[in-house]
């Protein structure tokens, strides 16, 4: 069994994500679809003294465009994020060891966004040694319009034999489309991971952040164990 996922580029994504490409065997960055606001490619949250923050990239957006044709609006927010999180994650056992790294994506001049996360999203994957290939969608081709004809074309693409999808695939996904194709459907089905954290009760559905400078060389363990897939 080859098994595909395909995901939008999240910002600054949330340990699920990273769980989907570390059981996967290749990972497709689904960017030619239509951006939404308000969701998730251009935030995520991390967590201060003060509780859940979010971080937020702003955008030059205007419909109908595709998430591969979304612009960064010309204003100061790398430099504020920066702080954001040095100043909320300055006692995190692992910053240290991490950020130097993951720092210089945010002080480029991105003008794309999705440029912007899918850098973020090799740098995380790389440092939490997810194995599976990461490629974009837009660089594969043209496929169907039809939200589950166009995944079967995007896995057959790469001779895929299976799908990983979220769970809330379950809601519009067309089961017997993918039979037809003999491609195998599989849901995602993750439990959030509880982990030591600072600044009071624990918060789940941070970025992934949250879980790489508290937990640091464990973090792919803890991402690997928090769930798994089923039919």
């Amino acid at each position: 069994m080859k098994l595909i996922t395909i995901h939008q580029p999240n910002y600054l994504p949330w340990a699920g994500f990273f769980h989907k490409w570390m059981i996967s065997d290749a990972f497709i960055i689904l960017d030619t679809v239509q951006y939404h606001k308000n969701e998730w490619q251009n935030r995520n949250r991390i967590k201060t003294i003060n509780g859940a923050q979010w971080l937020t990239v702003p955008v030059t957006y205007r419909f109908p465009q595709t998430i591969e044709h979304v612009g960064i609006a010309s204003k100061p927010w790398a430099r504020k994020q920066i702080a954001a999180i040095e100043q909320s994650y300055a006692k995190a056992p692992y910053l240290d060891k991490y950020w130097p790294e993951l720092k210089p994506i945010f002080e480029q001049p991105w003008q794309s966004l999705c440029a912007l996360n899918v850098a973020v999203i090799r740098a995380l994957g790389g440092i939490l040694a997810c194995q599976a290939p990461l490629l974009l969608a837009s660089e594969m081709g043209k496929v169907s319009d039809d939200p589950t004809l166009r995944l079967i074309e995007l896995c057959k693409s790469l001779d895929g034999t299976a799908y990983l999808s979220g769970s809330e695939g379950r809601n519009y996904l067309q089961p017997a489309t993918f039979q037809d194709a003999n491609i195998k459907l599989y849901f995602q089905q993750v439990e959030a991971p509880v982990y030591p954290q600072l600044h009071g009760d624990f918060i789940s559905h941070l970025s992934v952040l949250d879980v790489l400078f508290h937990c640091g060389d464990t973090s792919n363990e803890i991402i690997r164990n928090m769930g798994d897939m089923t039919q």
